[in-house]
C-alpha cells in the first residue's frame, strides 16, 4: 500500500505500530513561537518539526493500519501449536522434518509457524523459500498476510525456479514433495531443489498428504538432496534399491526390464524420526465423502471407432490418423476416445462427442459445481456447453456463481473448492494420487458430507482405471492387457 509505511523486514505488527507511533510522536510535537510587540503580542503554537501533510497522513495511516492487524482474529488450532513445536525439534536435530499431514488439516499454516518460530525464537531464519503449484501461490499468499511473519517469505511454482533471486535462502519449504518421487532415476524437479539445497544449506520442510501414494520408492528422491536423510550413503536410487527393494523382472514390448515399484514398507520406518504424520480424522473432520458412479451411453460413432481403433490399431481419416500401434498407445487412445476425444498423430486434437459434456450441463447445470477433466479436448467441450457459466480461475469460482474446470493433475493439489456444491469427474487419471488428492478439494473442517461424481462411459475404460486407483494402485499397461477382451 503506498499511503501505508512498509513493513522493516524482521518487525511484527506490534513492533511497526510502536516504531510508527514514535514517529508520529515526533512529527507532532508543537513548540510556541510568539508573535508581534506590545498589545500585539501573542503566542501560538507550532509544530516543531515542519512534516508535508502527505507524510503525516501517511504516518497516521500507519499507525492505525498495524493496530488493527494485531486485532485481526489470527490463531492455530490446538494440533498445529503442537506439530510446530514437535517439528521444531526435529528440524533443529536433523534439519529437515516431513510434514505428512493429510489434506485440508493445514499443512500451509503449520509449516508457516513453524517458519516463524525458528526465526523469531532462534534468530537463524530470515529468508524463506515456499515452492509450490502455481494454482496455489494465491492461497498461500492469504495465509501469509493473515499471520504476517517476521521473515521474508518468497512463494514461486517449481516450474518457475530458474527465476529465483540469487538469494540465500535459511529454509526451503517444499509443498507436495511426492510430486519429486519419480524412480529410478530423478526428475528435472528433484535434481534442481536438490542443487539448490545443497548451494544454500538451508533447513528444509517437506509437505505432503500422501508422501508415497503409489510405492514406498517415491520416498528416495523426495529427500536425496538432503545430507542427513536417512538413506543418504547410497549415492544411487539403484545401490538404495538394492536394500529397500524387491526388484522384479517385467516384460515391456518384448523386453524384460527392472520393475522398482514394490519398495519395502522399511522405508517409512526409516523416516519416522523426521517424519510427523497427521490424518482428519485426527485434527476432527467427520466428512462423509459419498462417491456416485454413473454410466453415460455415449454415440453409437465412439463405439464403433473404438472397436475399429482395437481391431486395426490405426484409423486413417481424409487429414488426420489415430495410431495405437503399441500396447500403450492403444490404452491412451482409448482411455480419449471412450469419453468423446482424440488427439491425432499430427498432434492436433478434437471432441467427436460432446455426449458427457451435456450430460454434465443438463444435471449440474444449475448448481456451482468443480469439473475435472483429463484431456484438454474435453475442456473444449465442456466451454461449448457451458459457455460464459463456466471458468478456470480460482479466484472468480469464489467471486461468482460460475461452475469450475480444472484438469486432474494440475488441479489436484494445493487448492480449495469448497465453495462447490459437488465434484463432478468428466474422465478419470491413471494415477492413484489424483484419486486421493483431487476427491479431497472440498473438505472443510465444518463440512460434513461431499459428493463426488464419476461420469463412466458404459462398456469403457473408465470404471476399470477407478477399480485399480481406489485400491492406490497406478493403472498400466500391464493392467490394460488383462482388461483389453472386456473393452
Amino acid at each position: 500500500m503506498s499511503d501505508i509505511i512498509e513493513r522493516i523486514s524482521g518487525y511484527s505488527d506490534e513492533m511497526m505500530q510502536e516504531w510508527c507511533s514514535c514517529l508520529q510522536r515526533v512529527v507532532t510535537q508543537e513548540r510556541i513561537i510568539k508573535e508581534g510587540r506590545g498589545k500585539n503580542k501573542r503566542e501560538r503554537k507550532v509544530l516543531k518539526h515542519p512534516t508535508q501533510p502527505d507524510v503525516l497522513q501517511r504516518i497516521n495511516n500507519s499507525v492505525e493500519f498495524y493496530k488493527t492487524r494485531q486485532d485481526m482474529e489470527f490463531s492455530y488450532r490446538d494440533y498445529q501449536e503442537e506439530i510446530i513445536d514437535q517439528a521444531e525439534e526435529i528440524l533443529l536435530a536433523h534439519r529437515f522434518v516431513y510434514l505428512g499431514m493429510q489434506v485440508r488439516t493445514g499443512k500451509t499454516l503449520t509449516s508457516l509457524g513453524l517458519a516463524e518460530k525458528m526465526c523469531v525464537k532462534h534468530k537463524d531464519v530470515d529468508n524463506v523459500l515456499f515452492l509450490t503449484k502455481k494454482k496455489a501461490i494465491s492461497s498461500i499468499t492469504d495465509d501469509s498476510n493473515l499471520m504476517c511473519p517476521s521473515y521474508t517469505l518468497f512463494i514461486i511454482n517449481y516450474e518457475s525456479m530458474h527465476k529465483l533471486p540469487d538469494i540465500k535462502w535459511d529454509m526451503i519449504v517444499m509443498d507436495e514433495a511426492h510430486g519429486m518421487g519419480a524412480f529410478p532415476k530423478p526428475s528435472n524437479r528433484a535434481k534442481k531443489v536438490k542443487e539448490l539445497i545443497q548451494k544454500c544449506k538451508s533447513y528444509v520442510v517437506l509437505m505432503s498428504g500422501t508422501p508415497t501414494p503409489e510405492s514406498y520408492s517415491q520416498m528416495y528422491h523426495q529427500v536425496y538432496g538432503i545430507k542427513t536423510n536417512p538413506f543418504a550413503k547410497y549415492k544411487s536410487f539403484y545401490r538404495f534399491s538394492d536394500d529397500y527393494v524387491r526388484v522384479s523382472q517385467i516384460k515391456i514390448n518384448g523386453h524384460f526390464r527392472n520393475n522398482y515399484h514394490d519398495g519395502r514398507e522399511r522405508i517409512l520406518k526409516e523416516m519416522e524420526p523426521y517424519t510427523i504424520n497427521y490424518t482428519q480424522k485426527e485434527a476432527g473432520f467427520k466428512v462423509d465423502t459419498r462417491e456416485h458412479i454413473i454410466k453415460v451411453k455415449m454415440s453409437d460413432k465412439t463405439y464403433d471407432l473404438c472397436k475399429r481403433l482395437k481391431k486395426d490399431l490405426v484409423i486413417q481419416g481424409k487429414k488426420e490418423v489415430i495410431l495405437a500401434d503399441t500396447p500403450v498407445k492403444l490404452m491412451q487412445k482409448l482411455h480419449q476416445m471412450y469419453s468423446g476425444t482424440v488427439k491425432f498423430e499430427s498432434g492436433e486434437s478434437m471432441v467427436m462427442d460432446d455426449t458427457k459434456a451435456v450430460f454434465i450441463h443438463d444435471n449440474f447445470g444449475d448448481k456451482k459445481i468443480g469439473i475435472f477433466y483429463k484431456f484438454v479436448a474435453e475442456l473444449a467441450a465442456l466451454k461449448s456447453v457451458y459457455g460464459d457459466g463456466l471458468t478456470t480461475d480460482l479466484d472468480e469460482f469464489n467471486s461468482t456463481d460460475k461452475s469450475i474446470a480444472l484438469q486432474i493433475v494440475s488441479g489436484r493439489e494445493g487448492i480449495s473448492l469448497r465453495q462447490a456444491e459437488a465434484l463432478v469427474y468428466y474422465n478419470i487419471d491413471f494415477s492413484a494420487t489424483s484419486y486421493w488428492q483431487s476427491r479431497d478439494r472440498m473438505t472443510t473442517k465444518d463440512r460434513l458430507t461431499s459428493d463426488v461424481y464419476w461420469l463412466f462411459s458404459e462398456n469403457g475404460i473408465e470404471s476399470k482405471i477407478y477399480k485399480a486407483v481406489k485400491d492406490k494402485k497406478a493403472y498400466t499397461v500391464n493392467h490394460f492387457k488383462q482388461d483389453a477382451d472386456t473393452l
